[in-house]
């Protein structure tokens, strides 16, 4: 046959003897079953730049290009879906003329970062539906780390929501001993006289953007858009408790703990929080 077809006998045999795998090859196998793992652990809510990162973390290097490849490849992207919906509510009786906007920078620029944890914090208020109504969501997240240190589930919007979640912060030792400044929008709850006093009598001094600007609130709006994008409108809450388990674990089991922030370099807040305090720990030794 290989008289025939004109070619020498030792290609014959190196057709029959399949030829070993490259290096190359070898580790884009490796590649891909370590961007499947963590895709499948996040259960979908892992994106390109996240999962490079995480491998990163991991001890796994990764260009971002390569690990975007093996996604094409495996069919496989992150969960995305784009949602807005106004919740905001101004109470135009409200006495706030000596609320101040305090995330400006000397230039009047918007400037939501912090050095130190506990010390300028932001929140906010969504809503979440289920088969048993409305689910009310407010946060407290920390501008140092990013990380979201309180927040209070409810059927209702009143007062008591926000400072639940504030009381969480505080209780668990999130707000800063010297005093902190919590920044919001001007819906009704946080404009209250009752949520006033409970600021004055906690050390907080309130800080609030103009009406109707969200990106004077940009932080806590993030928030949301990545909880609702990355896991909530990708399931049917049949009733409060359900909506309830879900957010908690996405706060705490991804979103803090495992979830790469730019803000951060790519640590989780959890992480950045505890690099932060071992810093401290460092220098006071």
């Amino acid at each position: 046959m290989c008289q025939q077809l004109k070619v020498p006998r030792s290609s014959y045999y190196r057709w029959c003897k399949p030829a070993e795998p490259t290096p190359t090859q070898i580790r884009h196998e490796e590649l891909t079953e370590e961007v499947c793992r963590v895709f499948e652990r996040e259960k979908g809510m892992a994106g390109r730049d996240q999962i490079t990162t995480i491998l990163g973390h991991e001890g796994i290097p990764v260009a971002a290009g390569t690990v975007g490849a093996i996604m094409n490849k495996q069919g496989i992207r992150a969960v995305r879906m784009r949602a807005w919906k106004k919740t905001t509510v101004v109470d135009p009786a409200a006495r706030t003329e000596h609320i101040k906007n305090h995330m400006l920078d000397a230039d009047g620029r918007r400037d939501f970062t912090a050095t130190v944890p506990g010390t300028k914090l932001v929140g906010d208020i969504s809503y979440l539906k289920t088969g048993s109504g409305w689910l009310y969501l407010a946060t407290v997240i920390d501008l140092a780390t990013r990380m979201v240190v309180g927040w209070s589930m409810a059927s209702h919007m009143r007062t008591e929501l926000i400072t639940d979640a504030l009381t969480m912060a505080r209780d668990h030792g999130r707000l800063h001993p010297g005093g902190a400044i919590f920044h919001s929008d001007r819906g009704a709850q946080y404009t209250s006289g009752a949520f006033q006093r409970w600021c004055a009598g906690n050390g907080i001094t309130q800080s609030m953007g103009e009406t109707g600007v969200c990106w004077d609130n940009s932080v806590a709006e993030n928030f949301f858009s990545h909880l609702k994008t990355e896991m909530y409108h990708h399931h049917d809450f049949p009733n409060h408790l359900s909506a309830r388990t879900a957010v908690m674990e996405y706060i705490e089991s991804w979103y803090n703990r495992r979830r790469p922030h730019s803000n951060n370099q790519g640590l989780p807040p959890a992480q950045a929080l505890t690099e932060y305090q071992n810093q401290i720990n460092h220098a006071a030794a």
